[in-house]
């Protein structure tokens, strides 16, 4: 069942999203040569406390982290802990908040220092598939045109989307209907309508798509060792059309933070 959210819901997810991008630029800033994973999950954890927040991810189904932080051919779900960036890294960082109850979630990869030529044009065309995807998220397009858009826009640049994972609804529990894949057809799939809110989140590789899980039975490799990149945003789909309600990518939250706690 999908749960339509009211525009009062809405603006509630907002206030929880502004505080999710905040988080990821504070760690994006935070991402560089010899900082640990688990350094990036502790100030994570700060700072969303510090906001009147909850990390949504700490204790969900047992995970130990307030973040994932997945480096290089690590998919998602990486669990932070000593692991030190190393100069040509790529890292994707995944968070979520709760805010009064209200679930934000985006994830974005970053680059540690200089990064290779695929490793540049694997974060760009993942980004890329993310806005093409955004782009419709409007009422009366069909779910198939959301996943689509990712796939047309990553295969066109030669990399693969990874077909064992999907995005979801998202509300006041992290995961709701409906399950959004990375790939599909055009005009199929659910309608969409206002009051929906997706979480869109294209995940690729640098080689083929087939995954594999690592021993702590969380963290997601790809299967062929290849390089993998992760972009997501909460949107909203409204009468205006989508809204983002995770504004990473607005100059705004890429400003440190007024307020970091690691001093409360």
């Amino acid at each position: 069942m999908i749960v339509r959210k009211t525009p009062a819901e809405i603006e509630q997810m907002a206030a929880a999203g502004r505080i999710q991008a905040r988080t990821l630029n504070l760690l994006r800033a935070k991402a560089r040569p010899g900082v640990a994973t688990g350094d990036l999950d502790e100030a994570a954890e700060r700072f969303i406390r510090s906001q009147g927040a909850e990390p949504a991810f700490k204790g969900f189904r047992g995970f130990p982290g307030s973040i994932c932080a997945s480096p290089n051919s690590m998919v998602v779900h990486g669990i932070p802990g000593p692991y030190e960036l190393k100069r040509g890294d790529i890292l994707s960082l995944d968070v979520g908040v709760i805010h009064g109850g209200w679930v934000a979630d985006a994830a974005i990869t970053v680059p540690i220092g200089s990064v290779g030529p695929v490793a540049s044009r694997l974060m760009a065309t993942t980004r890329a598939s993310l806005d093409a995807a955004v782009e419709q998220c409007r009422p009366g397009n069909r779910l198939g045109d959301v996943s689509h858009a990712v796939q047309a826009r990553v295969e066109a640049d030669g990399f693969s989307i990874i077909r064992a994972l999907v995005g979801h609804g998202v509300g006041r529990d992290m995961h709701e209907d409906p399950q959004i894949p990375n790939y599909g057809e055009p005009g199929t799939g659910v309608r969409l309508e206002e009051g929906m809110v997706l979480a869109i989140e294209p995940m690729t590789t640098a080689g083929t798509h087939p995954i594999r899980m690592g021993g702590d039975n969380w963290a997601v490799y790809s299967q062929d060792g290849s390089l993998a990149a992760h972009f997501e945003h909460t949107v909203a789909i409204t009468a205006e059309g989508p809204r983002i309600l995770t504004p990473w990518h607005l100059e705004e939250a890429r400003r440190a933070p007024a307020v970091e706690a690691g001093a409360a």
